[in-house]
């Protein structure tokens, strides 16, 4: 067995989350704890509880899904269960990085919610939209995008799994490019709740904040390679992962690159860490059964996959 750990991103997060790993692991419940230390806000009160309504604001959600994966990773660490690789959607990424060894819990946890609000305020003022395009090829719909950039920015942010490509930028542009998508072949458009055009040229504000913000971090080297977004496989030795992190979070999202060289690399078992299947869906759209998938978002599911692993 050749296993990565695959990292969700920002979108599957919900009220509860955690509640019942922090409950009955005790490797969970230290990491989260001290994930919070870090936070300006009560994070077991957003996470498990969200009374007032903010946890889908990127500035809470950001470090939110950081703590919860950083627990599950411990939990898995202390059961001897450690990948070859990992790779994480955007968000996770950090979390990927987390697990690597390349910073710890605590400090991801900083990371992402200075991230989270650097997104934010990068937004703030756009009248953004993003938009899922289905069954169209990335040709056709670069080429949509470059004819509807005359209405503003709109750019392809991620490249999600075969026939599930999404686009994000300016509303109008976007508005424009999705027509042209639905001209050009494509099966569905869908319009995506969010609150920023990320993983856009519009995030330059968020890249040039990480930077500065990256200079005060100790980056340690990585234990396993991580594949990163911005390139859709690992890193080479002229690369630096504050660059990829300053990168990333204004340039698309290859997700089905990094499916597609995780199977290359002899993967065949991944375990999703986060809310939510998502990453699992396009895992069997990218590479069919190539890669089996394991999903841990609760208690339940995590005792069932170290039962399975202890077999294995």
């Amino acid at each position: 067995m050749k296993l990565a750990f695959l990292y969700a991103g920002q979108g599957s997060q919900h009220a509860g989350m955690g509640a019942d790993l922090y409950e009955q692991f005790s490797a969970f419940r230290r990491v989260f704890e001290e994930a919070a230390q870090s936070l300006a806000f009560d994070l077991k009160t957003v996470c498990f509880k969200d009374p007032d309504g903010v946890i889908n604001q990127t500035q809470y959600t950001q470090p939110c899904m950081v703590a919860f994966a950083a627990g599950v990773t411990e939990v898995l660490r202390e059961a001897g269960i450690v990948p070859a690789y990992a790779a994480g959607l955007s968000l996770g990424e950090y979390s990927a990085l987390e697990c690597a060894g390349v910073f710890d819990a605590k400090t991801a946890v900083e990371l992402t919610a200075f991230r989270g609000k650097a997104m934010a305020e990068a937004a703030s003022g756009h009248d953004c939209g993003m938009t899922a395009v289905m069954m169209l090829d990335r040709g056709t719909l670069q080429r949509c995008c470059e004819q509807a950039s005359a209405l503003g920015v709109v750019q392809i942010c991620n490249y999600n799994c075969p026939g599930q490509l999404v686009v994000s930028g300016d509303q109008a542009a976007v508005n424009r490019a999705a027509a042209l998508a639905r001209d050009a072949g494509a099966k569905r458009c869908i319009p995506l709740k969010v609150s920023g055009p990320f993983h856009t040229s519009l995030m330059h504000p968020a890249g040039d904040a990480l930077r500065e913000r990256f200079a005060d971090v100790n980056f340690a080297p990585m234990k396993f390679p991580v594949l990163f977004n911005c390139l859709g496989r690992e890193k080479s030795e002229e690369d630096t992962i504050p660059a990829l992190l300053e990168r990333q979070v204004q340039s698309s999202v290859y997700w089905e690159d990094t499916v597609r060289r995780l199977a290359e690399l002899g993967v065949d078992t991944a375990i999703e860490i986060g809310p939510g299947k998502a990453l699992s869906g396009f895992v069997k759209k990218t590479v069919g059964s190539a890669i089996t998938c394991h999903t841990v978002e609760t208690a339940e599911q995590l005792t069932q996959l170290l039962t399975e692993m202890r077999e294995v």
